[in-house]
């Protein structure tokens, strides 16, 4: 294996370009997608590599239990210093699994409330809650039976198609902010977020950062490439972007956020001047890849080589130690 067990750990660099202009260059779809995708492949590469630094550095320790064969001195030599360096990939494999048992149960706890929040509210994609906080957020994946009330301007809303398995949250303190236009172009935002299944983008780059730290940049990129593509479908559906900006600079004025990151919300704290001056500003270009010979287009494709080489590296670093382990001692 050599040092090819070791450049996935590193390779995440290679994306931290791309994440900064990915935000200004490339239309949100496109950059949400692409970050997403990078992140998910860059910490599976580099997770596969600290477990093969588990095995290559403990099977001398006195106890272990991996079969005899793979404490042959060959097997143990395949990476570079293999007792240090499986001691610490010891050490940050659990805290990985601690960090990702941590997330999850989190997130669970969170979707458990708001769907017990949710379970006697009336409605069908819309659930409006009676709180004086202000806040807006999608919630995937809950459904309840359709009925009639809530406030007068949902009605129009009503003959909208639902979004797919999910239910838009607002409080009526929020509601309270926003005249009927603005309203509408909250919807058309938080309806965005569910068609587009912006959660899932949201949840892989989160725990793809709680496997390789290095990949926390995209994080945070995904988290406002995500609302960028609810804002512009938001634009498209009503056609009246500086109404969505309003709206936008209106509720991040009075709003608490969402319940999780991993949710996705109309205005949760963060770069909100940067996502209304961009919906005051034309349309992004549709285009689905940059040109080569410019600064977007050459840190993506720097991202793509260096998550290629992280692939490579760790499948070669996988099928070097099988084949030793599997010839055994000689």
């Amino acid at each position: 294996m050599g040092v090819f067990v070791l450049l996935p750990l590193l390779l995440p660099l290679t994306a931290l370009p791309i994440a900064r202009l990915a935000e200004r260059h490339l239309h949100p779809r496109v950059a949400t997608r692409l970050l997403s995708a990078l992140a998910a492949v860059l910490a599976a590469c580099s997770t596969v590599c600290l477990g093969l630094l588990v095995v290559v550095g403990t099977v001398q320790l006195p106890g272990h239990p991996l079969p005899d064969a793979w404490a042959d001195r060959e097997a143990r030599t395949t990476a570079p210093y293999e007792e240090t360096a499986g001691k610490g990939a010891v050490i940050a494999l659990l805290a990985v699994a601690v960090s990702w048992s941590t997330a999850v149960r989190r997130h669970r706890r969170v979707r458990r409330e708001a769907e017990l929040a949710l379970a006697g509210v009336p409605g069908g994609e819309l659930a409006v809650l009676p709180d004086e906080a202000a806040y807006a957020y999608a919630l995937p994946g809950v459904r309840s039976r359709a009925s009639r009330g809530l406030l007068g301007w949902v009605l129009s809303l009503r003959t909208s198609p639902v979004g797919p398995g999910g239910r838009i949250v607002v409080s009526t303190a929020m509601l309270a902010c926003l005249d009927a236009g603005e309203r509408a172009a909250l919807v058309a935002h938080e309806r965005a977020h569910l068609a587009g299944r912006h959660h899932r983008y949201l949840l892989a780059v989160r725990f793809a950062a709680r496997a390789n730290p290095l990949l926390m940049p995209l994080r945070s990129a995904v988290a406002y490439t995500a609302e960028r593509w609810a804002d512009e479908e938001a634009a498209r559906v009503t056609g009246e972007r500086r109404v969505v900006a309003r709206a936008i600079g209106k509720a991040a004025l009075v709003s608490r956020g969402t319940p999780t990151p991993t949710l996705a919300g109309f205005a949760a704290p963060g770069p909100v001047p940067r996502r209304v001056a961009a919906l005051l500003a034309p349309a992004p270009s549709p285009v689905s890849w940059p040109p080569v010979f410019t600064a977007v287009g050459l840190a993506a494709w720097a991202a793509a080589a260096g998550t290629l080489g992280s692939a490579l590296s760790s499948a070669n670093a996988t099928l070097t130690l099988f084949l030793v382990l599997e010839a055994g001692p000689l």
